[in-house]
């Protein structure tokens, strides 16, 4: 339990913090008037003045927030409201891209750290028939070297390579006998029971334990494109949601904190850097989404005054959409919560057995 409190609150302090740094520096540099920095919401147990700026530890542990001066009224000066539609935007989105920014740091330190991996040959023990690996000519003892470009050591190499090109073809470098051969093989989005994306039954053979690291100079392009990879990933899998060949699975804060102290039990440091690598780019998508109160419902109205040449939304009319998200907002995370506590008593894990 301890531990599971320690690490959700360790990785949910990193998260916020970045997030409303992204803001905070944004609003300096850009001449907006920062009232508050605030690390969880009030009732507020303490505070610091520097400045202008108050910076608060608050007692809600569930999020954060940059306090701007005047944001819904463009009268007052050094307000957020008073400067102009590009201002804005970047004050806005920098909160998302700093989370975005965040995953980058992280994969970087794994990366340029010694870390041990599982390393074999993947072998097709069996094709599933009229699958895409069985139209694509692939055979029982084809040895896998890699998909798409991407070297294949172990099973979850094969299915992380896959997840990349759910819906479209992927190509295959096969070892067959003295030959080595390249096959176009679909993976597919809607996937029948016991046949995966393409329809093989893979093994490892000859598996073992080996070191890696890499130097920064490749540590920090591998993190950016691991990024992008986990934003595709993302998408395909909203895209199976959308289809029906998956269902989303939500959690509050109460999910999240179970999971965060399930990956530091089950992995160590380097699981819970990469967990907290994926929540920050989930945060990011969550937070450019068109959603009041969040930034993406700021967004909005920005674009709808960019688009109406200059023409606002009278502010009392926004802010009571705001007001409506937000309270929507709380009401799916009450629900939400109630079946993660269900979920806790009856000893259900998020993680795959």
């Amino acid at each position: 339990m301890l531990l599971t409190f320690g690490s959700f609150v360790g990785v949910l302090v990193v998260l916020i913090v970045f997030h409303e740094l992204g803001h905070f520096v944004a609003a300096k540099a850009l001449g907006v008037r920062v009232l508050e920095f605030g690390l969880g919401y009030p009732p507020r147990l303490f505070g610091v003045q520097r400045g202008e700026t108050l910076y608060s530890i608050n007692l809600v542990p569930l999020g954060g927030f940059v306090r701007m001066q005047g944001e819904n009224d463009p009268s007052e000066p050094r307000s957020l409201a008073s400067k102009g539609v590009g201002t804005r935007f970047v004050i806005l989105t920098a909160g998302p891209v700093m989370n975005l920014l965040l995953p980058i740091v992280i994969f970087t330190l794994i990366f340029a750290l010694p870390q041990r991996a599982l390393a074999g040959t993947v072998v097709i023990e069996e094709v599933a028939p009229d699958s895409p690996a069985a139209v694509a000519g692939l055979l029982p003892g084809d040895e896998i070297l890699s998909i798409d470009g991407h070297p294949v050591e172990n099973n979850a190499d094969v299915a992380y390579a896959l997840q990349l090109r759910l819906g479209a073809r992927t190509s295959w470098e096969v070892q067959r006998g003295n030959e080595t051969l390249t096959f176009s093989v679909i993976a597919r989005s809607n996937q029948p029971e016991g046949q995966g994306a393409t329809g093989v039954r893979i093994t490892t053979e000859e598996l073992q334990q080996v070191t890696r690291r890499y130097t920064w100079w490749h540590a920090v392009p591998m993190s950016a494109q691991r990024v992008v990879e986990m934003l595709v990933l993302f998408k395909n899998e909203v895209y199976r949601w959308i289809i029906g060949a998956s269902a989303p699975q939500l959690a509050g804060p109460v999910g999240i904190a179970q999971m965060t102290g399930e990956v530091a039990r089950a992995g160590g440091v380097m699981s819970l850097m990469e967990f907290t690598a994926l929540l920050s780019i989930n945060l990011a998508i969550l937070n450019i989404l068109p959603i009041p109160m969040l930034d993406g419902g700021r967004l909005v109205f920005v674009a709808i005054e960019f688009v109406g040449r200059g023409r606002r939304v009278p502010p009392e009319k926004e802010g009571l959409v705001h007001l409506i998200g937000f309270a929507l907002l709380i009401g799916l995370a009450i629900v939400i919560t109630y079946f993660d506590i269900l979920r806790v008593a009856r000893g259900e894990s998020f993680l795959p057995k």
